[in-house]
């Protein structure tokens, strides 16, 4: 198993949990943005860089990502994309993405959407708070407890 870290909008608190985790269970994990991003020195984290563009981040996680990998992603459509690849999905906020919950996501992803493309403000997540924190901090040992 490795970890894909759609890293342009993951929050530092979850790429250090990542980093935290990935050095403890001997996981390779992968940092994927199109600008620099650091990594602390270890033989299990790195990161690359990509192009400027839309959704060049994501097609490079999704090219290069294998069944039975984890992609850490709040972008539905690639958590859907991956998936169907036999990837498993956690967002930042610690929502594991299933083929069973990933349909409705997209779904209410897009009447979203469309809500905000005709003038009506949706508003934007809430802030990233400690709840948030530990539901992905207690996911992810569950999903490496696995591999």
């Amino acid at each position: 198993m490795k970890i894909w870290v759609d890293a342009d909008a993951c929050p530092v608190v979850i790429k250090d949990i990542l980093f935290r985790a990935a050095e403890r269970t001997k996981t390779p994990l992968t940092l994927v943005a199109n600008q620099f991003i650091r990594t602390p020195p270890s033989p299990y984290l790195k990161a690359i860089q990509v192009s400027s563009g839309f959704d060049v981040a994501d097609d490079e996680i999704v090219q290069r990502a294998e069944a039975g990998d984890l992609v850490i992603t709040s972008d539905i459509p690639l958590a859907a994309e991956v998936i169907d690849k036999g990837c498993q999905a956690l967002s930042p906020r610690g929502e594991l993405f299933t083929k069973e919950n990933i349909r409705g996501r997209l779904n209410m992803r897009d009447f979203m959407d469309t809500m905000r493309s005709s003038g009506i403000h949706t508003g934007g997540p809430p802030p990233l708070g400690q709840t948030d924190r530990m539901n992905f901090a207690n996911h992810l040992d569950r999903v490496l407890a696995k591999k």
